[in-house]
């Protein structure tokens, strides 16, 4: 069977937002700091036992399940590669506030450094428009970088990177180490690595010490080097930030090793593809397997499922992890 999942937002993060996800989902308000809803999640809140996992309607940890039976929920396919490692997580985000000028690590860095599986890749998905800031202007050495993040030179750091309007169905991809911000009031759906772990080069303004935690525990000499100083031409912000097609897969292939993410628009009837998925109705009324589902609905597919059938009118977002 699938699972409808209910909000699952981590509260108290360190920047605003939430309205944008509460409207979504037809809720009536939202707390200040709750700007995530972790959708299908395996993956906690960094430092925490619990906190960001996701429960399904029989309050059972997903974590949990699919460790029991990695074969039913992944496929066999995935699960003869990667075991139970569902290798993909999906946010609902809303920037209640420019978010900080940060990075994330890649898989070595992350594995040699830190411990950890993955790294976070990541892409996203614009449901509400706005400015977002991506990729360097320039070439910037290492000490330069470590000089703006010790001055706090916020105008600096942000002044370097390339600043993108979106509108909603534009795609952003955002590869390990890229350093990126979203600005205020853009609401997206972002799939990333399971995994929450970011290199902070700003935090005044925002309810978190970053010259404690920014760095990952690590310090910032050794934390920077995870991040991508060399240049964007412009011409090459047409491989991060782009309009997604209007069906099929869309995300570069270079975020295909990663996860995946398709757009089905549904017209009358429509069927999504048996595996692991999660399916966000962003627009109309559809009946997903027998259920009647309104914009912000969210759904979780095993694999043993099979294939899921749609009917109405409106459009579905289908994110999987990669294949195996």
């Amino acid at each position: 069977m699938i699972h409808e999942l209910g909000p699952n937002r981590p509260p108290e993060r360190f920047y605003r937002g939430g309205r944008a996800i509460a409207a979504f989902r037809g809720e009536a308000s939202a707390a200040e700091r709750e700007p995530e809803d972790w959708i299908g999640s395996v993956t906690t809140v960094r430092g925490e036992a619990e906190l960001g996992l996701t429960r399904l309607p029989d309050s059972r940890l997903l974590r949990d399940a699919v460790a029991e039976d990695p074969v039913s929920w992944l496929g066999a396919e995935h699960a003869a590669r990667w075991g139970a490692d569902v290798r993909l997580l999906v946010k609902l985000l809303d920037a209640g506030q420019r978010l900080p000028v940060h990075a994330h690590p890649d898989d070595g860095f992350a594995g040699r450094h830190l411990g950890c599986r993955h790294g976070k890749a990541e892409a996203w998905y614009i449901l509400e428009g706005g400015t977002v800031h991506v990729g360097l202007t320039r070439e910037v050495s290492a000490d330069e970088l470590a000089d703006l993040v010790r001055s706090q030179d916020v105008d600096a750091l942000l002044g370097l990177l390339h600043t993108v309007r979106v509108e909603p169905g534009d795609v952003v991809w955002v590869p390990p180490g890229e350093l990126h911000a979203i600005g205020e009031g853009v609401f997206l759906l972002e799939l990333q690595q399971p995994e929450d772990l970011s290199i902070l080069l700003e935090w005044e303004g925002f309810a978190i010490d970053g010259a404690a935690e920014g760095h990952l525990g690590l310090g910032f000499d050794r934390a920077l080097a995870a991040v991508n100083r060399r240049a964007r031409r412009v011409e090459e912000l047409a491989e991060l930030v782009r309009p997604a097609p209007v069906r099929g897969s869309v995300f570069p292939e270079a975020a295909d090793p990663y996860f995946r993410l398709e757009r089905l628009p549904v017209d009358g009837q429509a069927t999504v593809a048996a595996g692991f998925s999660l399916l966000v109705l962003v627009e109309g009324s559809l009946v997903i397997d027998g259920a009647r589902a309104a914009v912000g609905s969210t759904f979780l597919v095993p694999a043993s499922h099979g294939p899921v059938e749609v009917y109405g009118v409106g459009e579905l977002l289908v994110a999987r992890p990669p294949a195996p």
